[in-house]
């Protein structure tokens, strides 16, 4: 049975008072939908390059979503297994 699946991910990236957010929503068309965050900040001693603090939240966004998949998918074994599965990350 082949069956193709999208799932989409919207990442959403604010800056306020030098820190950079981002926020990476997972949309999995019916599964529960997951969210992940991330956070950068400029060190003072060093040249504000915007691109760099979107870059490092949202790599901790994805990085954050991507646990979270993880311990979701965990927790429905878990269901069908009933005991405790860890996988690894």
């Amino acid at each position: 049975m082949n069956v193709a699946k999208q799932w989409t991910v919207v990442i959403d990236i604010d800056e306020h008072d030098g820190r950079t957010r981002a926020v990476a929503r997972l949309d999995a068309h019916g599964a529960e939908d997951l969210v992940g965050t991330g956070l950068a900040r400029c060190n003072p001693a060093d040249r504000d390059v915007p691109e760099i603090g979107d870059e490092l939240a949202a790599a901790r966004a994805l990085s954050d979503l991507g646990h979270r998949l993880l311990d979701a998918a965990a927790g429905d074994i878990e269901q069908i297994v009933r005991r405790p599965v860890h996988l690894d990350r």
